[in-house]
């Protein structure tokens, strides 16, 4: 059995900003000095960010694009808005976002919304109950009986679980249709202050929605040349438990990003790929493209030397990191899509890392 992927849809929110203008409004976040604007400025261009998106972002007539849910620190005892606060605008937010995504995904898939027998909705920057699965129902409609299941603050790589979990789905029932959405408002939970980890996480994350529709497939035939997802696979980095955290705090979600983790990559995750894929018979040679989540260019960078790839491999990766930033889990949906629209050769394997450390992995044919 393999998971047939119907169509796919993508979404950002309505305005982005330059990184270099990210830059100058994080340094009103963390009381920047001259010398540190200058050194804020140069971590920004290093992530090989442009743009970004973010659903704080508002513009008045005849102005630039700008947000004022997080005001400048006026001392060092701010903190920026309360978890509860920002979760309020997570509530508001999500949904419009989620649903511009599941429209293009249910087009492009030729369902109506209500064959949709299951739902599987993916984030780590917001929680609410009933949130923007039970939106997603009411607005398209779905069926009232849709199943669904949550994938909730497992970090970049949720929605590679989640396409596991709809394969699960798919073997169980070959009459199921699954929707999976991911929706991230990362822009929600930038920190105020000094600290390094603080100052990358608020550098390189944005905001984003992504959208697949699947089905079940035992003919094994390319007929409808569909992306089908074989296998999945999930590995924890050793001595990594310190790597990545994510955590809630009283101010926003809290990320820990140690700079050992592309070493971490760079060392461990080409053995455990080369025996995974020794598992369905191929080498790393004979993937033809690759869906790598870009954390940062950093870990886009280690993956391809951890794995001798070849140097245009990542390209893509690199495009959709330049063009939205790090959306966490719903960017390697951005990827997938630009892969499946460009007809990229296959097989391809997608690679995303999350707290543990861990990676998931996603082989499609």
């Amino acid at each position: 059995m393999t998971l047939a992927l119907m169509g796919i849809g993508t979404a950002q929110p309505r305005y982005s900003i330059a990184q270099s203008e990210a830059a100058d409004l994080a340094s009103t976040f963390s009381l920047s000095t001259a010398e540190k604007s200058q050194t804020l400025k140069a971590l920004y261009r290093r992530t090989r960010i442009e743009r970004r998106g973010s659903v704080l972002l508002e513009q008045p007539d005849g102005c630039e694009p700008r947000q004022t849910f997080m005001p400048p620190a006026t001392s060092e005892a701010d903190f920026g808005p309360t978890t509860a606060a920002r979760m309020d605008r997570f509530l508001t937010e999500s949904a419009p976002l989620a649903l511009a995504a599941v429209e293009q995904a249910l087009s492009q898939s030729g369902l109506t919304a209500q064959e949709i027998t299951h739902l599987i909705t993916v984030c780590c920057t917001g929680f609410a109950a009933p949130g923007f699965d039970m939106q997603l129902i009411k607005t398209l409609p779905l069926s009232s009986g849709v199943a669904r299941t949550h994938i909730g603050f497992m970090g970049c790589h949720g929605s590679l679980n989640a396409l596991r979990v709809a394969k699960a789905f798919a073997t169980a029932d070959l009459n199921a249709r699954i929707l999976i959405c991911s929706v991230e408002l990362c822009s929600l939970h930038y920190q105020y202050g000094q600290g390094s980890d603080k100052l990358v996480a608020n550098a390189i994350f944005a905001d984003g929605a992504g959208a697949v529709v699947c089905r079940g497939a035992t003919d094994a035939s390319d007929r409808d040349n569909m992306w089908r997802l074989t296998r999945a696979g999930s590995h924890v980095f050793a001595e990594s438990s310190d790597a990545m955290a994510w955590r809630i705090g009283d101010h926003g979600f809290e990320m820990t990003l140690s700079a050992r983790v592309p070493e971490l990559i760079a060392t461990q995750l080409g053995p455990w790929m080369r025996s995974w894929l020794a598992e369905e018979q191929l080498s790393i040679a004979d993937i033809r493209s690759w869906a790598i989540h870009p954390g940062g260019p950093r870990i886009v960078n280690q993956v391809a030397a951890g794995l001798s790839l070849p140097d245009n491999a990542a390209m893509v990766s690199q495009q959709v990191l330049a063009a939205c930033g790090n959306m966490s889990s719903a960017t390697i949906l951005f990827i997938l899509q630009r892969l499946i629209t460009a007809d990229a050769p296959r097989p391809c394997v997608a690679l995303a890392f999350g707290p543990g450390l861990v990676v998931e992995a996603a082989l499609f044919r």
